[in-house]
C-alpha cells in the first residue's frame, strides 16, 4: 500500500462510521467503475480502429474538411 493511500485510510477510520462507509461506497464504485471502462474500452479497440481507418481513407480521399472552415 502506498503512503498516500495509508494516510487516507488512516485519516478516514478517525471518521464517525456512517462518514466511513460514505468514503468506502465512493471509493468502491469509483474502483468498479474504472473496471467496467477498462473492460468496455478493451472490448472496443477492433471497432476504433475501423473508425480510424475510415476516417484516414476520407482524409486520403480529401473529403475531410478543415475545422477552421466550419465556423461562422
Amino acid at each position: 500500500m502506498t503512503t498516500l493511500l495509508e494516510r487516507a485510510f488512516t485519516k478516514a477510520a478517525q471518521l464517525p462510521v456512517e462518514q466511513q462507509n460514505v468514503v468506502a461506497t465512493l471509493l468502491l464504485r469509483e474502483m468498479e467503475s474504472e473496471e467496467r471502462w477498462a473492460e468496455l474500452f478493451a472490448k472496443s479497440q477492433d471497432a476504433l480502429s475501423e473508425l480510424a481507418d475510415e476516417a484516414l481513407a476520407e482524409f486520403e480521399r480529401g473529403d475531410c474538411l478543415a475545422l477552421s472552415s466550419l465556423t461562422t
